[in-house]
């Protein structure tokens, strides 16, 4: 099973900055952290910064682990 690796770190925000990202998050059905990474995102691509695309939100049910 491949793991994907995410980098974390500390953010210190303006509350009202925090309280205005959860606004957007809510109303996009996302946690503050996944809005955060859209919106840095999309202002790097309008800078012209070419990323690679983001690796898909697993869902579901784990697999069962079998036993050997």
């Amino acid at each position: 099973m491949a793991v994907t690796t995410r980098k974390a770190f500390v953010l210190r925000l303006d509350p009202a900055l925090h309280a205005a990202i959860e606004r957007s998050a809510a109303g996009d059905v996302r946690s503050v952290n996944a809005q955060v990474e859209v919106l840095l995102r999309e202002a790097l691509a309008r800078r012209g910064v070419r990323l690679d695309p983001a690796s898909p939100a697993r869902r579901g049910r784990p697999p069962k682990e079998t036993e050997t």
